[in-house]
């Protein structure tokens, strides 16, 4: 008989598809010593009566309060994690003077251990504490600061794939912060790579080493090449920028006669375990080789807003089969909240679906087909993310991790609007995807273990 850790039992919402939610009214969940869901069971099941009356009065058992309800834990697919440090100041510039002038200051000072240990543990407590369960890290250039931060993430329960970020162009990076030349790089990678693989023998919930290009701009084509073959030789998974803006995007044409996405690829940096922030500016032909390759797009609706030039048409990329998830891109994106996330990546998707311009005929204005829906985005911050990621989480079903918020719709300081006590769940879900704010995330969950508690 199966020993189980913890057996909850409410009512969760999870996406059957990337357009459907499905709701999973007062099941049973149960969880075993690895930290992942073994079964649910439904109210109409035969064992559903005698399940539950077998362990309700046990320690282990949990039971939601009205008006509470389970969401999967969120994966962000693309934080800058020194950035936390500046959110919410200078995205009134142009990408390329943000970086230089703001971004690559505050990037540097993570030598110093000390302030990366202060900035880091705050960034992933703020994270746990909105509900993300799982983030993909860009660290800095510094080997040791990115061993911490994934340190912390084992620390702290967060499931986080770390990567030392690679600048090894001295035409194309200040002096004050690159890496000293393109053998160092890929040695620093190399040794950061083992470190994070001995820190995951011990760490439940998983911690993964990321080989990470900054983006084409600032790497040599050795360096490129090299982190290519690291990749392959130690199974990482990958992250960069691809695409994002015009500047980034014409500055590889001219490079290499060539999108970002083919010349990526040339290097060995797409595949089933790359994930490529942004990609506004992706062409047909690229996306085709995403899906291809299995390369997923990291989607940050609020960073795109202010850095991007454009707004990237998820929908139709998805239709074309690529792996689409959600990135807060703190701090191109001033917030660390998916929720937030979610809510901008519907408006900007019906934005460029009706079009902006008014002095343009209304048939004319917009791309056609463009829109998703809350539950599209909704499948973006969970399922999609977990897809993306090629790792079984995102999703409230057997056999994959227990990873789970717990909303509180009756928070008095955050009561949501609901007045019916039978209201139809899926407006409950719009609502809560609407409305819901840190205050009623009251507990978080990874790979069954508690994370986070709000007061």
């Amino acid at each position: 008989m199966t020993e189980y850790t913890h057996i909850f039992k409410g009512t969760a919402f999870t996406s059957k598809s990337a357009t459907e939610v499905q709701i999973l009214k007062d099941y049973l969940f149960f969880i075993n010593a690895d930290g992942m869901i073994d079964k649910t069971i439904a109210p109409e099941h035969t064992d559903y009566q005698q399940l539950l009356t077998t362990y309700q009065h046990q320690n282990n058992f949990h039971q939601l309060s009205e008006g509470q309800y389970f969401l999967p834990g969120f994966v962000d697919l693309h934080v800058h994690a020194p950035q936390w440090a500046q959110s919410g100041t200078a995205l009134d510039i142009p990408l390329y003077d943000w970086l230089n002038t703001y971004t690559f200051p505050i990037e540097s000072k993570f030598s110093d251990l000390a302030f990366a240990q202060e900035v880091y543990e705050d960034l992933v407590g703020t994270l746990l504490a909105n509900g993300t369960t799982t983030s993909l890290y860009f660290a800095t250039v510094h080997k040791e600061a990115s061993v911490l931060l994934a340190n912390i993430c084992a620390e702290k329960g967060q499931r986080g794939l770390v990567g030392k970020v690679v600048m090894d162009d001295p035409e194309q990076n200040p002096d004050f912060y690159r890496d000293a030349n393109t053998q160092t790089a890929l040695a620093d990678t190399e040794e950061f790579i083992l470190a994070v693989k001995e820190l995951a023998k011990t760490t439940k919930q998983g911690v993964y080493p990321v080989v990470t290009p900054r983006f084409i701009p600032s790497c040599t084509d050795n360096a490129l090449k090299g982190l290519g073959e690291l990749a392959a030789k130690y199974d990482t998974h990958i992250q960069s920028h691809c695409s994002e803006s015009d500047w980034e995007h014409g500055y590889v044409k001219e490079r290499f006669n060539k999108n970002d996405a083919v010349a990526l690829h040339d290097f060995g940096l797409l595949g089933k375990k790359s994930v490529m922030a942004h990609c506004n500016f992706l062409s047909d032909d690229d996306a085709r080789l995403f899906a291809e390759t299995g390369t997923a797009i990291g989607h940050c609706p609020i960073s795109n807003a202010y850095f991007a030039n454009s707004v990237i048409p998820i929908a139709r990329f998805h239709a074309m089969g690529v792996d689409i998830g959600l990135g807060s891109d703190v701090s191109g994106g001033f917030s660390p909240s998916l929720f937030d996330n979610a809510r901008q990546a519907v408006m900007s998707s019906r934005m460029l679906e009706d079009g902006v311009d008014t002095a343009i005929a209304a048939d004319q204005r917009g791309v056609p087909n463009s829109r998703i829906t809350i539950n599209e985005a909704f499948y973006l911050a969970t399922a999609g993310g977990g897809e993306s990621l090629s790792l079984p989480i995102g999703r409230l079903q057997e056999h994959y991790t227990w990873d789970v918020q717990i909303i509180d719709t009756k928070i008095p300081s955050a009561k949501l609007p609901i007045f019916d006590q039978n209201e139809d769940l899926r407006d409950i879900f719009q609502k809560m995807m609407y409305l819901v704010r840190p205050e009623n995330i009251r507990e978080v969950w990874v790979q069954g273990n508690k994370v986070h508690t709000r007061v």
